[in-house]
């Protein structure tokens, strides 16, 4: 005689979320003394959800992400001199490059950790609605008090996350 064996307690289920059942929640980070590339995973692991157990790929499942201080973030080793960004003007010769110090002391310093974390989420019509989620201020002032964020401290995370 053969054992009967129950097949429905070998069965796993995995869990696919659906875009209506998604809780997003609001976190604020402050990017003083953190190191760029690393403030730039952090986040973006955050906005696509990978920290969530019910992480679904091709659902929007982030949180909200409010960054403050992105003037004061930090690169290790030259980078802030020796890195170098490049674009075309569309114009023949029209290559122009400016290094990540400029980039910085511009008038918008934000769009240095806008683009690093835009450059890790996966390319699409998800990355462009996950980006929409990302809010980035130069100074320590932001206009979401009312979303109650709760603050990520990215420094204890690992020690290599600091600079000082």
């Amino acid at each position: 005689m053969a054992a009967v064996v129950n097949n429905s307690s070998l069965t796993k289920i995995t869990a696919s979320l659906k875009p209506a059942e998604v809780k997003k929640d609001w976190v604020l980070i402050d990017a003083q003394g953190l190191v760029l590339g690393r403030l730039a995973s952090v986040i973006a692991a955050r906005l696509r959800g990978k920290h969530k157990a019910i992480f679904t790929p091709h659902v929007d499942c982030g949180d909200n992400i409010v960054v403050i201080n992105a003037e004061k973030v930090v690169v290790t080793g030259n980078k802030m001199t020796q890195k170098i960004f490049y674009h075309h003007t569309g114009y023949a010769g029209g290559i122009k490059g400016r290094s990540l110090k400029q980039r910085i002391e511009s008038a918008h310093p934000e769009r240095v950790l806008e683009k690093a974390v835009e450059r890790m989420i996966t390319r699409g019509p998800l990355q462009r609605q996950q980006m929409k989620h990302l809010y980035i201020y130069a100074g320590a002032t932001h206009p979401h008090d009312g979303q109650q964020p709760k603050t990520l401290d990215v420094g204890v995370m690992n020690s290599k996350n600091t600079r000082v």
